[in-house]
């Protein structure tokens, strides 16, 4: 950027050179014209600064979020979590579609295992709640 104050320096010795007076009207718009050229590029100089500043912010905001990524998604962690899911297929009664179910939601006795391909119930809550043993004397 210090080319910008180098042209608008050049412009003025330019001006002061041809002896061009502030008194007439074409070296006052000339004047004018020379200081606003500097306004100009004292501006584009601080956005740029700023711009370099804001740059190096972000880079700084994207490494952190990298770290924070790599500790939330740790790609052992997810590995070993993929490790311990396990699923069994049933065939669907209603419509014969194999299903996936998780095999924890076989022994949770408050989950209905629902077809979704028909909708129908495959493994009901109430299953095990309907059992009483009537060939033999225990008491259940």
């Amino acid at each position: 950027m210090k080319y910008l104050y180098e042209e608008v320096a050049y412009l003025k010795g330019l001006a002061e050179g041809l002896d061009i007076s502030k008194e007439t009207k074409e070296g006052k718009i000339i004047h004018k014209i020379i200081d606003v050229l500097e306004s100009f590029a004292d501006s584009i100089v601080e956005l740029d600064e700023e711009q370099c500043d804001l740059a190096e912010y972000v880079e700084s905001i994207d490494e952190d979020l990298s770290d924070i990524e790599d500790d939330i998604y740790d790609d052992e962690e997810i590995d070993e979590d993929c490790d311990d899911l396990s699923f069994i297929e049933m065939e669907c009664p209603n419509c014969n579609d194999l299903v996936e179910i998780d095999e924890e939601l076989l022994y949770d006795d408050e989950v209905d295992v629902i077809c979704p391909n028909c909708k129908a119930i495959i493994l009901s809550s109430d299953d095990d709640d309907d059992y009483s043993c009537t060939d033999c004397d225990c008491e259940e």
